[in-house]
């Protein structure tokens, strides 16, 4: 069975890097890479975690896990316009139902 390459938001996954950063460091030639139709990047996945360790270095990217508590500050912080618009929406919603 072949194995499965991955593609540049697998590896920026991955890494803990932008996929940005990853097609620089692919065109510097620092991660190992395919091209397919010569257009799309394609990684092996025991290359990109043989490299895991000294990008995440390079970049100086911790290894820690994201708490609960910060997943949920971020997701309001990121999407607080739509909550809210969603809210209003469902008062305007209920205000026109109801008179």
């Amino acid at each position: 069975m072949r194995e499965k390459l991955l593609t540049t938001r697998e590896v920026s996954r991955i890494l803990g890097i932008s996929e940005k950063d990853v097609i620089e460091l692919t065109e510097a030639g620092k991660i190992p890479h395919f091209k397919i139709a010569g257009e799309f990047l394609r990684f092996n996945r025991d290359n990109i975690i043989n490299l895991k360790k000294e990008i995440q270095r390079k970049f100086n990217i911790r290894n820690d896990t994201v708490s609960l508590s910060e997943r949920f500050r971020d997701f309001f912080y990121f999407n607080d316009f739509y909550i809210v618009s969603f809210l209003i929406i469902i008062v305007l919603v209920w205000a026109i139902l109801k008179g």
